[in-house]
């Protein structure tokens, strides 16, 4: 068999390619060759080896140049089989195979943790209050030490990180809430929120202040996101296929399957899906910015025919724990469709179409948001606060202040009459401000409504 060619008969290879396609200045090759060989450092010392450093370095350089873009076009077939080759076969860095490593060791870890709670009697039918609420924890922290240990941050700030982690485990542990109770759920809801901005710590290499560095958290998020329903598809594919065979020969597979699958499943997912993103991020284009193009009109024109709707039919919002829930993860993804074109667009561009199309979206939450707000105080002032209500306005206040700000700025971006680095920086300011009301849900609200 025909050894493959080393590193500078690639680079060769390219060049001659270069030259023979039409005339190129000797000085602009070696310019294009020095942009290459850049690349190829940087990807190395991300854990690429260099056959693969290489076809990423080419395409990326399609975007000096139309030739190296088509010669990126002619090899993508090996560009992809770099890709996607499994490990061990001597293509991978003995870093990455490391780290890859160490990945499923602490999914399988995780997925131990959530079994250890029935070696002590607990289980999850009898004690479901108990899994809701530690969910977050018996993942969360083996995800914060995967990135404490890739961004090898110091023993300090490693020992600052902890401290959300053991705070968030000692109010779960030791106050007295009622099983199923509103603030029951609401911690449930809002300590997996605290635990990943607390992990965002850990992914940023400590540099929490630095802008640049909660952009990447925010793309990042997304990603994992994705990556994590992908994952999760899958399983449940899994999962059916696994009922269907044991059934086939009379055997009921749903206790393991429930008990043991899932659980495991959901947990290990959660590392896996963030090793993914890390493993790729470096080779293949993200996939969050890309699909806001894609669900941006849709969402837009949703907003827009239910406040339509709405008037013409003059309905009103009915204020209910499930459908306030429901408002606060709409507008939620209507800020992350906002987020993830912000993370994908260049920032020196004049605004365009989408950019107006994103206002659009911005404004139809608005009136949205304003709509539930309203419901919500007309509720509260006829039978008072509750957990629910009260945590439901305060959220959609902290919503309206950042999509208000944010159609204030993008209508001047668009205006050309301000940078949109602006509402950027606006954007991943403003993150902060969303943990400390999480902390406020999770700490303070059992014992302002009495664990009720």
């Amino acid at each position: 068999m025909e050894s493959p060619p080393n590193l500078e008969e690639r680079i060769g290879e390219w060049r001659s390619y270069m030259l023979g396609r039409q005339a190129v200045h000797q000085a602009d090759i070696e310019e294009l060759e020095d942009h290459l060989r850049t690349q190829m450092k940087a990807l190395g010392e991300c854990g690429l080896d260099e056959d693969e450093a290489f076809l990423v370095s080419v395409k990326r350089l399609g975007d000096l140049d139309s030739l190296s873009r088509e010669f990126a076009r002619e090899y993508s077939e090996r560009l992809w089989k770099q890709l996607v080759l499994p490990m061990g076969q001597g293509e991978a860095s003995a870093d990455g195979t490391w780290e890859a490593r160490l990945a499923v060791g602490l999914a399988i870890a995780a997925a131990v943790a959530i079994k250890v709670p029935e070696l002590f009697g607990v289980s999850v039918d009898e004690s479901y209050g108990f899994y809701l609420r530690n969910f977050s924890l018996f993942v969360m922290p083996f995800l914060a030490g995967y990135f404490a240990w890739k961004r090898r941050l110091e023993r300090m700030v490693c020992g600052w990180l902890a401290l959300p982690f053991l705070a968030g485990g000692l109010i779960v542990s030791f106050y007295p809430f009622n099983p199923g109770g509103h603030t029951d759920v609401l911690v449930a809801i809002h300590l997996p929120i605290v635990l990943w901005l607390a992990m965002g710590i850990a992914y940023t290499g400590g540099k929490w202040r630095n802008h640049k560095q909660r952009m990447n958290f925010v793309r990042f998020s997304g990603e994992w996101f994705i990556y994590y329903t992908l994952i999760a598809c899958g399983g449940g594919v899994l999962m059916a296929f696994a009922l269907f065979i044991f059934g086939a020969i009379g055997l009921d597979a749903f206790p393991l399957v429930s008990e043991w699958v899932l659980p495991c499943g959901m947990v290990g997912a959660v590392l896996i899906s963030a090793w993914l993103v890390e493993a790729k991020q470096n080779i293949i284009e993200n996939m969050a910015p890309v699909l806001t193009r894609l669900f941006t009109p849709l969402f837009t024109v949703l907003l827009l025919v239910f406040l339509i709707t709405m008037l013409w039919t003059k309905s009103v919002i009915r204020v209910e724990r499930e459908v306030l829930i429901g408002f606060d993860l709409l507008l939620v993804l209507v800020l992350g469709l906002l987020l993830y074109s912000i993370s994908a667009r260049d920032a020196k561009a004049p605004p365009d179409a989408f950019d107006g199309l994103q206002l659009l979206l911005v404004v139809s939450a608005l009136f949205v948001d304003a709509f539930a707000l309203w419901a919500i105080v007309a509720r509260i002032s006829e039978f008072g606060f509750t957990p629910n209500r009260t945590a439901a306005l305060a959220e959609n206040l902290i919503l309206l202040v950042n999509l208000g700000w944010s159609a204030v700025l993008y209508t001047r971006f668009v205006a050309k009459r301000g940078p949109f680095s602006s509402l950027e920086r606006w954007q991943t300011t403003y993150g902060p401000v969303y943990a400390v009301w999480a902390w406020i849900v999770v700490a303070v609200f059992p014992i302002l409504f009495h664990y009720r």
